[in-house]
């Protein structure tokens, strides 16, 4: 289940989770049933655990939090996207001024939360980077169970929104309400399996 990652964090990279995870296909396939309104619900509150593991330990430091504001503030059509996405480029930018790989993975986990406002393919970036900083704060031997725990915690939370986003009569940007556009993530998917095909076709057509 976690052989990839084990592989990743041998060779020190710094993101030790992607689209081909095995441990996040369930999730990502949940993902790629959603409208874009559910991934932003979903994101925004997830998003609140790492910010609140941010803040215990860099309690000066606002920038992370003023992402998750400002980008709800955008997905309720408050504001316009130039300044969440200051805010989203602060947020990430916050991770390479601490010198600190698991609490910058958080600001980065932030920021891909906020930027799931502007297209779903983001929302992935939120369990890639906290998961990151789960291994990075357990270690290679211990980070197993944690890592399982915080994936059902998303399964959940995602199912959660998938029933309740649409009954709480919450006020949306006018781009967010059209459910007449396709899933950016479920679109990146069927890319990447028509890609792979093509080449497994192509080896083949060498041998």
């Amino acid at each position: 289940m976690f052989t990839d990652v084990e592989i990743k964090l041998k060779k020190r990279n710094k993101v030790l989770f992607s689209r081909d995870s095995k441990c996040l296909q369930d999730l990502i396939g949940l993902i790629q049933l959603q409208n874009h309104r559910t991934l932003v619900m979903w994101a925004l509150d997830c998003a609140k655990v790492p910010l609140e593991q941010f803040e215990a330990k860099y309690p000066d430091e606002s920038r992370p939090r003023t992402c998750l504001e400002l980008c709800e503030d955008w997905a309720r059509g408050k504001i316009k996207m130039p300044i969440a996405k200051r805010a989203i480029l602060d947020s990430h930018a916050v991770a390479k001024e601490i010198n600190d790989s698991e609490y910058g993975a958080l600001c980065h986990a932030i920021g891909h939360a906020g930027a799931t406002v502007h297209v779903e393919t983001h929302a992935l970036g939120l369990p890639f980077y906290e998961l990151t900083a789960i291994v990075l704060k357990y270690g290679k031997n211990s980070f197993q169970k944690p890592i399982s725990e915080k994936i059902n915690y998303y399964l959940s939370r995602l199912m959660y929104w998938q029933e309740n986003t649409d009954k709480l009569g919450l006020g949306w940007a006018d781009f967010l309400m059209d459910d007449t556009r396709p899933n950016k993530e479920k679109l990146l998917s069927d890319k990447r399996k028509l890609m792979s095909s093509n080449n497994s076709r192509r080896e083949g057509d060498k041998k």
